[in-house]
This record gives C-alpha cells, structure tokens and sequence, in this order.
C-alpha cells in the first residue's frame, strides 16, 4: 500500500522514527513545505497517522504506522 502526504502546514516536518520501526519504507529526510512525500506500507495494512507539534526546537514530526482492521 502507498500512502502520500502533502506538506501543506508551512513548517518543515520530520519523519518520527517509529514510522521505520512500525514497518513503512520512506525517505527520512525532513519534507519541507508544498512537498509530497511516498510512504510504502506493508501489504494489507493502511496508515494510522498522527502529527505532533513539538515548538520551535523540534517543529512537526508525523508519525505513520502501519495497521490492520
């Protein structure tokens, strides 16, 4: 499955680790604003997705996790 996101917050955003651990397939460098990123996922899964915010020092990290019904 491939998932894609489009940047469109105006902040650079950073690729939470677990995304790799949690079994997606992405480039980890930051996705910068107006940017799309791919995300592949394992089959017969589907992104659970969440963003933070961490402030100035960390800025927005997603986290994409793959999931089963």
């Amino acid at each position: 499955m491939k998932f894609k996101f489009f940047n469109d917050t105006g902040r650079v955003v950073s690729i939470h680790p677990a995304t790799l651990t949690h079994g997606c397939e992405v480039d980890q460098s930051p996705i910068q604003p107006l940017e799309e990123r791919l995300f592949i996922l394992p089959p017969d899964t589907y992104p659970w997705v969440k963003m933070w915010d961490y402030g100035e020092k960390i800025g927005l990290q997603i986290l994409v996790s793959p999931t089963r019904d």
